[in-house]
């Protein structure tokens, strides 16, 4: 196994690779901005590197910093975790070039995937249904309105190389193509450094659910599905395992065919591979050629480490599991905790952490980076922490979620804790009577 890894990342991606590293008795390296010296990540790790100021650019996104901070500390693998350059392919070229693994695909097969618009053409033929819209990028607002027209109102204006929901945009009626078309393009430029944009059918009432896979050279495995549809802006609260919705004919099926494609396009590393589903048919809509901030949610329900078999199988080139090995059991869900006010449309909630008391019990689990007396600034993402609990039903699993909720003391800073709180005990979520657009359409506050 790797004797040292250097993780380019910050917050609980970075303490739990951390973890998993500890227990392959990995030593490992931090790298953070100024901001974050004293962050619970830089004191978890062997080693810590300075790698620039608080603006992501100048520092978790600095690909010269990165690769400065493996010279000087003899690191021998990276892991990107999520976000930031977890997904650029660029990176990933740097990274094979100068030596070092990359703990993730191959920088062609992230540059296939990523690229949204290709993603569509290589799932289409494989196998896998998709939704219909343009079959490239679209060039000009002539020749989206004449997609348009094909397809039908409403569509989905998409970025080929986004993601959160950034330079996404629904347009209703052909009077707003124009306006939302140029808006969306400005804003994948600035998000991305890529303008290109594609169009598809957007789906009114849909599910989201995705599946994750474990892939190396000697086979690929599924480790079932995630139900994310419960969506603020393009942007997941909530994930359970497994859907509620699925019958067992059509969850079948959609592993079956996820599985298949993977295997064809030579795919190594964990991978999620993201869905539309309404009125019993699944359409593909991207894979993510990374872990998932959800992966924790199959982890509790299958017994796997993901990210512990992710460096397995950097290392090795192939994955020690088999699909015989994978039984989930039960029922799991995953809320993610944001620094945010949902009371003041989710405005960002920096501030210092004056009490912190985080729930545990049987079958619940914190995956986090924060601590009494840490301070969480405004410069990145608000994601501090996940809490995912285990049930031997639905039922219980939702119950358990409340009881650790409610356990769950942050203050000092406004957070998403009442508003998961809320969610649980509505009668919707409980029938699992919702789709992504549901919190758009409910008052919770």
């Amino acid at each position: 196994m790797f004797k040292k890894v250097l993780i380019a990342n910050r917050g609980e991606i970075a303490v739990r690779i951390i973890r998993a590293c500890k227990e392959w008795g990995i030593s490992t390296v931090a790298v953070h901005s100024d901001v974050d010296a004293d962050s619970m990540h830089v004191r978890l790790a062997d080693e810590s590197v300075c790698i620039g100021s608080h603006q992501p650019q100048n520092s978790y996104l600095n690909i010269s910093s990165l690769m400065s901070a493996v010279d000087l500390t003899g690191a021998e693998a990276i892991h990107p975790g999520y976000g930031f350059l977890s997904e650029n392919f660029k990176f990933a070229e740097v990274v094979e070039k100068h030596g070092i693994k990359f703990i993730g695909p191959s920088a062609e097969i992230i540059k296939k995937m990523g690229d949204k618009i290709e993603a569509k053409k290589i799932a289409k033929d494989k196998g896998l249904p998709i939704i219909s819209g343009s079959d490239g990028s679209v060039k000009n607002i002539k020749e989206a309105k004449k997609i348009c027209e094909n397809i039908g109102y409403p569509v989905l204006i998409k970025a080929a190389g986004g993601g959160g929901g950034k330079g996404m945009k629904i347009v209703e009626k052909e009077n707003d193509l124009e306006n939302l078309f140029l808006t969306a393009k400005s804003e994948a430029q600035k998000y991305f450094g890529n303008d290109e944009l594609y169009i598809e059918k957007y789906f009114k009432n849909p599910r989201h659910i995705e599946v994750q896979i474990m892939s190396g050279k000697n086979r690929t495995v599924h480790l079932g599905e995630r139900d994310c549809s419960v969506q603020r802006r393009h942007q997941k609260l909530i994930e359970e395992t497994p859907s509620p919705v699925l019958k067992e004919n059509e969850r079948v099926d959609l592993l079956t065919k996820t599985v298949k494609m993977v295997e064809q396009i030579g795919y190594e590393g964990a991978g999620t591979v993201e869905f539309i589903y309404e009125n019993g048919k699944f359409y593909f809509l991207e894979m993510n050629t990374r872990v998932q901030v959800e992966h924790p949610v199959t982890e509790v329900q299958t017994g796997i480490d993901i990210v512990k078999e992710q460096m397995w199988v950097a290392f090795s080139g192939n994955t020690a599991l088999k699909q015989s090995d994978i039984d989930p059991r039960g029922h799991s869900i995953e809320c993610r905790i944001n620094a945010e006010d949902p009371a003041k449309n989710f405005q960002p909630s920096p501030g210092t952490i004056k009490v912190c008391h985080q729930p545990s019990g049987f079958r619940t689990r914190v995956d986090g980076s924060i601590f009494q007396g840490c301070k969480i600034t405004p410069y990145y993402d608000s994601l501090i922490a996940k809490v995912i609990c285990k049930g031997r039903n639905r039922t219980e699993a939702i119950q358990r979620t409340l009881r650790s909720l409610d356990e769950f003391v942050l203050e000092g800073i406004t957070t998403t804790i009442d508003l998961h709180k809320k969610i649980l005990n509505h009668k919707k979520f409980i029938d699992s009577d919702f789709d992504t657009n549901w919190l758009s359409k409910e008052k919770f506050f």
